[in-house]
């Protein structure tokens, strides 16, 4: 299908006019649905008329959330270039390697990241675009505003094919290893927004304030498309700061957000969670790891039932699961475990190793296809082959759907631990360890055993002021899940290696055990 995807947003314009479509926080700045119109029009003009970019071209985005607002879906459609979006909070190193790979013809940066990246992106010839005013003139380098000064916001008149022209690079999470890079269509981007409108429980409306503080490059950038063709409000908070976010929902009224588990858990022990307002809130989404059981019941007499698990990809832009508030309302410990039922329009088959379906109960791996599922990873032929069959993407996640529909994870097929010849999920392990009251947080990895192969070993963050000791926390663990599946060793650390939007980055903590050693599960 051929679309102008600026003739849909001017439709939008049209229905909701003054009505407040975006708002970025630190810079204070608010768009009408009819302002965010002609902006972004105007931006995708730029990119023609003042920066070259055309069909085929790329540009890749260093942004803030309020910055990479401007940037994000509503303008990237607009257009013909590819947009590549990366996170913020990434190294320098990480973004190096990310501009090497995809090559873009102009990098929109941050102003403070002139004086170490400009050498940088200019070795690869690429323009540089700050966001604010430039602070001393160098070749090559522009202010954005300044680069839209007198550019027309009349429709760019550009028309793509839905299914076919990559309009959105995103990349992988790397939790495992190096990240690959993601390629969408318009069409992508469009199931995404309509798998939302499918849920069996609505969430976004005329009203909906959706705060993000995690990166919209991410995951909290799914629903923003969602936001807006409901006539609702994309609100933008950079600092990924809990006591800021507690303030901005009072003072925005925010109704949506996205959090991982772990800042929910430390909001209980927050004293500005208690002193700000925010009775406003409607639904709190989070991912990346299953709620514990026991913090559930005091999060739900703290914010109410307002809590919703999705489980989805950077592969497959969409929620394929959801635990939705009934779910959580009536949620059995076993049931809190699952990631939710399977999404209307999302296929899930959990396989076996030759690839062929397994029945309800038995773990296998999760394979998912939608018509939100990307066609494969750019200049990656192998890995393409590798992980993508008849549509499917295969997750590399280890799981089981029982007879309801409910899919429950059970670890990453790299995450296994083979010990004396059992299975063991990591995942498991650590939900019996974080249910101690004494655990804030932990990873389970496998560590080399001469006798077993591997050893199960956890590494703990404990909560302020608690105690607790090696013996206790296995003994704990024991009697929950099992011997065998108990850890063998425990080290109490600080905190924990995690990635820029708050996943543990389990392969840190397991090579420092492994170094150069192979192992079993690979």
């Amino acid at each position: 299908m051929i679309i102008n995807f600026a003739r849909t947003f001017e439709q939008l314009s049209i229905c909701y006019g003054e009505r407040e479509a975006l708002v970025n926080i630190e810079r204070a700045r608010r768009y009408s649905f009819r302002e965010l119109h002609r902006l972004t029009n105007r931006i995708v003009n730029m990119m023609g008329e003042r920066l070259g970019l055309r069909r085929g071209d790329g540009y890749l985005c260093i942004l803030d959330n309020d910055n990479l607002s401007l940037l994000h879906a509503w303008t990237a459609l607009k257009g013909q270039a590819t947009a590549t979006w990366t996170n913020r909070r990434d190294s320098l190193d990480e973004h190096r390697w990310q501009v090497e790979f995809v090559r873009p013809k102009a990098v929109f940066i941050e102003n403070d990241l002139i004086e170490p990246y400009y050498d940088m992106l200019r070795s690869f010839g690429a323009t540089v675009v700050c966001m604010d005013a430039v602070p001393a003139t160098r070749p090559g380098l522009h202010g954005f505003w300044d680069l839209l000064e007198d550019v027309s916001d009349a429709d760019p008149g550009i028309e793509s094919d839905s299914a076919r022209d990559i309009l959105i690079h995103r990349f992988t999470g790397g939790t495992t290893g190096k990240g690959k890079c993601a390629q969408y269509t318009a069409a992508n981007w469009l199931a995404c927004r309509d798998s939302y409108y499918l849920e069996r429980e609505q969430v976004f409306e005329a009203q909906t304030r959706f705060l993000h503080m995690a990166p919209i490059s991410h995951g909290s950038g799914l629903g923003m498309l969602p936001t807006l063709f409901r006539g609702g409000c994309t609100v933008t908070q950079n600092a990924p700061d809990l006591t800021h976010w507690c303030r901005n929902i009072e003072a925005e009224r925010a109704t949506v957000a996205m959090l991982v588990p772990t800042l929910l858990y430390r909001l209980l022990d927050m004293p500005e969670a208690r002193d700000h307002d925010l009775s406003s809130l409607r639904t709190l989404y989070y991912g990346a790891a299953p709620m514990s059981p026991a913090r559930l019941k005091p999060l739900q007499e703290r914010f109410g039932n307002v809590f919703v698990q999705v489980y989805g990809s950077t592969e497959c832009l969409q929620p394929v699961a959801t635990l939705n508030k009934a779910d959580h309302a009536a949620a059995t410990p076993e049931r809190l475990a699952s990631a939710g039922q399977i999404a209307c329009g999302a296929e899930v088959q959990v396989m076996s190793e030759s690839g062929a379906p397994l029945p309800a109960g038995q773990i296998g791996e999760v394979w998912l296809r939608s018509a939100a599922t990307i066609g494969g990873y750019l200049d990656n032929p192998e890995g393409t082959a590798a992980e993508f069959s008849n549509g499917f993407w295969k997750s590399g996640d280890l799981g089981y759907l029982d007879e309801e529909g409910y899919l429950y994870i059970v670890d990453r097929k790299k995450d296994m631990i083979i010990t004396g010849g059992f299975n063991v999920y990591a995942i498991e392990v650590e939900a019996a360890l974080n249910a101690h009251p004494a655990v804030a947080i932990s990873a389970v990895v496998g560590v080399p055993h001469d006798e077993w192969g591997e050893a199960v070993h956890a590494e703990v963050v404990l909560k302020a002021g608690a105690v607790a000791d090696a013996g206790e926390l296995i003994a704990y663990v024991k009697a929950r899940i099992g011997r065998f599946k108990a850890p063998k060793s425990i080290a109490f650390v600080e905190s924990l290696p995690l990635s820029t939007v708050g996943k543990v980055l389990r392969r840190q903590i397991r090579d420092k055990h492994w170094g150069n050693q192979a192992r079993q599960v690979s």
